[in-house]
Order: structure tokens, then sequence, then C-alpha cells
């Protein structure tokens, strides 16, 4: 496997000299734009005033110029791609230097606080997983990638997904082609619109009124030519007063027609060049090669459609300029586009929904791979038989988010017979960290990407979590009412098929400690009786205690400090036991408050 810095880092000088070298013919073409302007000029002095030579000379400056312009575009293009192409490899390596945080899709869009994990996994906003991962341009790429990590997938699938992430590991030219195809598709393409669009139901009358709707433009143009040849504008009165009854007729439901596909032809184009580009690869893996045949099936490729498509939302776009009404009053322009939307629609509105939903899913699994290349000592997990019992067991595991030169990995097991781990530990030991690195692993497990850590072998897991629960002035609730608020949301997920894993940071913090002591003997049997594993932190040590009261189910493991030469040192490590002190007054010491 090729080392994925230096190939990054060879493929970004590759690029910068293709920026270098388009730069310089930027300059000389554009020079030379400017001399030929300057001798056309010389041109047309030197014929009128000095009558050297004709005038039509001019013209030969004029066509010299308006070809320099098109080859000029044409560099300008290509500068600007290989400059999208470097910045692409980049934020690359940045990922792998640990410095992405705030380059890429952070996925605002996505959060939500009512989800069972997500804000306390870090899953979205700026610094999280999504961002770490996310290389997908499409809006159905994004959502894909969003929806496999908020919610585990089943295992057949997690390993199908694993053996595709592998196969697109090293096909780093596909994921440039996309990405600089997709450079300016994201937030111009809503999908849900377009296929609710594509499916819609038929609006306007039979194709008869098409075939009318054109006879009626070539009348207008032929009595046009008429009058303009006899100077007789009779038949051209009686065609348009037809036009007219015709056009107020149509107006509305030609509107809905157009109106309603609320897609711009440039995003369509995009994605026309994202379908083209899936549709040039050749896979090995079934799942990806019926990809790629639903894109290709039908008689037509998705591609040419969706280009079709477009042409279409171009002309749509433009319907309200001036000339556009002029042209739709005389030769009723705007029901030729509507009937040629309605016919895209019923001839490929029932296709549009796969092809998104193909396109979707290879950018997400285009994401994964990515994460899997630049990554390469991270494994994937191993899945055990859920008929055995709950397993969790992860050896060195590590948080993906923080950078490798600071991470510290710690082993965790959980099974069927040592359900619950008890973590006791004083403020700023790492307990929360902690519980986020099982958190973020799993799900990385059970979304088919590679996991942060040496080994980590797991069954099926509905991952819960209390971590970041907070008082709410405007919903009148306490913190610790939304903290059991969300811990019974955690509860209702289990006792089904799947077991849940459950992931609760300082467990009742917010009620006395005789109370905290009960509640969280009651809560934890509870979630044993209902088949859960789980991980709970504590600096409240009478919670230690419950171990005592639920025998071998419950485990005590501690984090531990240290204060050397007046300062708190922390090492991060799990050890078995009870944490032997606590640091709070200590601390309180440290920063000169005198108790």
């Amino acid at each position: 496997m090729l080392d994925p810095k230096a190939e990054y880092a060879g493929r970004l000088e590759a690029r910068l000299q293709a920026v270098a070298r388009e730069e310089r013919r930027h300059i000389r073409i554009g020079n030379t734009k400017l001399a030929t302007i300057v001798v056309g000029v010389a041109l047309v002095w030197l014929s009128l005033e000095r009558h050297l030579f004709s005038l039509s000379w001019v013209l030969v400056a004029v066509g010299l110029y308006a070809v320099l312009a098109v080859f000029h575009e044409k560099v300008l293009r290509s500068r600007s791609r290989m400059e999208r192409a470097a910045a692409f490899y980049r934020h690359g390596i940045a990922r792998i230097e640990d410095r992405w945080v705030g380059m890429g899709n952070v996925g605002d869009r996505f959060q939500d606080e009512k989800h069972v994990y997500a804000e306390d996994l870090d899953l979205f906003g700026r610094g999280s997983l999504y961002e770490l991962l996310c290389t997908a341009r499409t809006p159905m790429g994004e959502q894909r990638l969003a929806d496999w990590l908020r919610s585990a997938s089943p295992v057949p699938t997690v390993l199908e997904r694993q053996s595709v992430v592998d196969e697109l590991r090293e096909r780093l030219d596909l994921r440039e082609d996309l990405a600089l195809a997709g450079e300016e598709l994201r937030g111009s393409l809503n999908p849900p619109a377009l296929i609710q669009w594509s499916q819609g139901k038929r609006v306007l009358g039979s194709l008869l009124w098409r075939g009318l709707a054109a006879l009626l433009a070539l009348l207008m143009i032929a009595t046009i030519a008429y009058g303009s040849y006899t100077s007789s504008y009779g038949p051209l009165l009686l065609v348009f007063i037809i036009v007219l009854i015709v056009r107020h007729n149509f107006v509305k439901p030609a509107e809905a027609v157009m109106g309603s596909l609320n897609a711009d032809g440039q995003a369509l184009g995009l994605f026309a060049a994202t379908l083209a580009r899936f549709e040039s690869e050749s896979f090995v893996s079934p799942r990806l090669r019926r990809f790629v045949e639903e894109l290709k099936e039908g008689g037509t490729l998705a591609s040419v459609a969706i280009r079709k498509l477009s042409r279409i939302a171009y002309w749509i776009e433009a319907r309200d300029s001036f000339m556009m009404k002029i042209l739709d009053v005389l030769f009723l322009v705007n029901i030729q586009i509507a009937y040629a939307a309605e016919g895209w629609r019923g001839r490929w509105g029932s296709r549009t929904a796969s092809w998104i939903d193909a396109v979707g899913e290879l950018e997400a699994l285009l994401s994964l791979s990515a994460y899997a290349y630049e990554h390469p000592a991270d494994p994937y997990p191993e899945f055990a038989d859920p008929a055995a019992g709950p397993l969790f067991d992860g050896e060195q595991l590590g948080h993906p988010l923080i950078p490798v030169d600071r991470c510290v990995t710690n082993s965790v097991r959980l099974d069927a017979e040592n359900r619950i781990l008890m973590v006791s530990g004083s403020n700023m030991s790492g307990k929360s960290t902690f519980l986020r690195v099982v958190g973020v692993n799993s799900v990385l497990a059970m979304a088919g990407a590679p996991i942060r850590g040496k080994s980590l072998r797991l069954s099926p897991f509905i991952v819960g979590s209390r971590m970041r629960t907070t008082d709410s002035l405007q919903e009148n609730r306490s913190g610790f009412y939304a903290e059991i608020l969300r811990i019974r949301q955690v509860f209702e997920l289990s006792g089904g098929d799947i077991p849940v894993l459950f992931l609760f940071d300082e467990l009742l913090e917010g009620t006395n400690s005789k109370d905290r002591r009960i509640g969280a003997e009651g809560l934890l049997r509870a979630f044993l009786a209902r088949g859960a594993v789980g991980i709970v932190t504590t600096h409240d040590l009478a919670l230690t205690e419950i171990t005592s009261e639920l025998g071998k189910a419950v485990r005590n493991a501690h984090l531990q400090d240290y204060v050397e030469e007046g300062r708190m040192r922390f090492d991060y490590k799990l050890r078995p036991g009870v944490v032997a002190h606590s640091n709070a007054l200590e601390l309180m010491r440290l920063v000169g408050l005198q108790v």
C-alpha cells in the first residue's frame, strides 16, 4: 500500500506545476489579446485616416481575437480545475496531519439535540467526526453518510460495505474527479424536491396540444414573413388571436410544471457530470457493479438523461427574461418547454430516485474509503455472533478526533458476564473522553469504517448516551430533568433483539449523593434486566459501592491523576478498581483558592 501522505504530496506538486503552466499560458494569451486589440485599432486608423487598405482587413484582427478568447477561456477553466485539485490534496494532507478542523463540511444541518448520541459523540459540527469523514460533494452523498453515522447498519450490510470500501480505498483519480465535478453542486441541488417533481402526475393535456402549439409557432413565423412581403397582416392577426387563446388556457398548467422543478440547470449539469464519471468506472464488487448497471439500464445513460433535463432547466430559468416573455407571447415557448419537461418526467421520472440513491451511496462509500486510505493503520472491526451474548472487546482504542501524537489508548471489554463498567475518577481525568472513545468507535464500526485502535470485536449494538444534557429556560426544564429524560429515551431502546450499549457520564449528577446512590443502583438493575451493557462514569465514590450489590455484572475501574511540582498531571490510562482520591481540593489550591 502506498504512503498516503507521500502520494498526496506528489499529486499536489503535479497539480501546482499544472497551475503554474496554465498561469503562464494565461499571461501569454492575455498579452496577445491586448496586442491584437492594439493592431486592430491601428488597422482602423490606417484604413479610415490614411486609406492604406480596405477596412475589411480589420475582420482578420477581430477573428484572431475571437479565436484567442476561446482558447483563453479554456486555459482559465483548466487553471481553475487544477487549483481545485491542489486544494483537494492539501485538505487530504491536512487530515493526515490532524490539521483538518475548520477545513471541511461540518454537517450542521444534520445536528439533532434529541438524537440519542449524536451531540454527545461530536458527530456533527466544527471538529466533528462528520467533518473528518465527509468528502462528499452532492447533497445525497452528505445525507447518506450522516444517516450511516446516526443509525447502526445490519452486520451483513456493514461487512459488504467494508469490502466495497477496500475496493475504493486507492481510487484517488475517481475521488479527485468527483470532487472537481461536484465542487459547485453542494447546496444547489435539492434531491427530495427533484424526486417529488419527477414522480409527479401529468399536468398538461394530450400531446396533440403540443403539436398544435408547434404548428401555431410555425404559422406565426409564416404569417409574419407573409405580412412583411405583402403588407397584408390579416392572417397574422388571426393566428395571433388563436395563440393568445391557447396561451391563456395553458399558462397556469405550464407554470405548474416548470415552477415545481426546483433545480437549476448548472446544478443538474454538475449532477450529470458526476453520473458520467461513475458510469465510466469499472468495479469488481457486486454492489458497485449493480449501482453502475442502474445508471446504464433502460437504453439511456443516466448522465445523458439528466443532461437533457439540465438543458430544459436552463430554458425554464430564462422564462422570466424580457426576450423570453416576448417569444412566449408570439410563439408559445413556455408551453413547448413545459411539454418537454413533462415528456422527460414521463420517460425518466421513475428512475430519478434510483439515480439519486446510487450517487448518494457511492459518495458516502468514497468518504469512508478516503478515511481508510488516509489511516492505513486503522483496522476494520470484527463482529461476534450475537447469539453468544453481547460483546464489546476493544484493544488499545483511541479517539479519531484527537491528534495521534496526543491520543492515549485504552482497552475495554464488556460481555455477557461483565456487563457494566463503573469508571471513577477526579475532574479532568478523562472520563468523558473515555466514553466518547467507546461510543465513536462503535459508530465507526456499525457504519462500515475502520476503527481507531489495535482491534475491536463486538456484537451488534444500539448506542445510547447521556453526557451533555443541560437545563432549558425555554422548555422550563432543569438539568436533572433533562438528564433523566435522556436516560429514559435510552432505556426505551433496550429490551429488543439488539442490545443497547449505554454511555452515561456522571450519572445522576443533578441530585444529592443519597438519592444518586439509590437511583443509580435502580437504573443499572433495570438496564441489566433488559439485556443492556454499558459504561458509567462518576466522581462520587459512593456509586462505586454498587458493585458489591450487583455482583460480577458490574466492575470498577478508574482514571488516575498526580500532583507533581505544584502541577496536576493526568495519564488518561484506565486501571482496575476504585480511584483512591479526589483532586477537587487540590485544584482549588492550585488556582489560588485557600480551602
